[in-house]
């Protein structure tokens, strides 16, 4: 065997070892969101309002284990204010608890595109204390990358929340996702509150998610961080008060 065929060999093999990871991780995935699915119709048992719902998991959509963390923090913790990046299946979700359980809770939706706006509108109704905003996407260079961000959204938001669902904008390759870190640029040392960072097994959110802990760091701000896979993953980063929704 000539030198030249000897690491073709080598590269070869390499690449039968990487694409038979890459097989077994896909297939763990798998099996843990059929774990999550069984999880989240045992959640929801008895409450026919969320069995009616109707909801879609996967694909673009939140997938199981999102809808699980999403049911356990709204019901157990009771949320006063929410903001979640990303109208979709989640946003069914938490406005059909606006209307069930959260009489005092509102809800605060960031989306791109005002043609997703009209289609979703014209097919499911929104509770009374959901509010939708439309910010366009705008590039950035985040740490010399390239990132899509909600344009303007530091001058949109001038509020605190309890609950942060990050599942928007468009995801970028690095620090996807990044206006989350904008926005608890304002956090203080007295806020409670839960971040679910969706698409955690992407690159891009791992890096948001460091970025965010980190800078809560320099503040004094003490958080807990969790994660939660199926078929896609979650990072939760919660304070103090709500610490115990890294593990539910």
């Amino acid at each position: 065997m000539t030198k030249l065929r000897m690491w073709s060999s080598i590269k070869d093999i390499k690449k039968v070892k990487r694409a038979s990871r890459s097989y077994r991780s896909v297939k763990l995935g798998q099996l843990f969101e059929l774990e999550w699915a069984h999880v989240y119709k045992e959640t929801i048992r008895g409450k026919k309002w969320l069995e009616d719902l109707g909801i879609s998991p996967g694909r673009w959509a939140g997938n199981y284990s999102l809808f699980y963390i999403l049911i356990r923090i709204l019901s157990d913790f009771k949320p006063k204010k929410i903001l979640e990046f990303g109208l979709g299946e989640s946003s069914k979700l938490i406005s059909s608890f606006l209307e069930n359980e959260l009489e005092n809770s509102t809800q605060l939706i960031i989306e791109q595109s005002s043609e997703w706006i009209e289609n979703f509108n014209s097919r499911f109704s929104l509770s009374a204390r959901t509010r939708i905003l439309h910010l366009p996407l705008a590039e950035k260079i985040i740490k010399r990358h390239k990132n899509y961000s909600y344009r303007e959204i530091e001058k949109n938001i001038n509020e605190a929340f309890d609950l942060y669902i990050i599942d928007g904008p468009t995801g970028s390759y690095r620090y996807s996702r990044h206006d989350i870190c904008i926005l608890s640029e304002r956090f203080r040392a007295e806020d409670d509150f839960i971040v679910i960072i969706d698409d955690s097994n992407r690159l891009g959110e791992i890096d948001t998610a460091k970025d965010l802990v980190s800078g809560l760091n320099k503040k004094g701000i003490k958080t807990y961080s969790g994660r939660y896979s199926g078929n896609k993953s979650q990072i939760v980063i919660a304070t103090e008060k709500y610490k115990y929704a890294i593990s539910l």
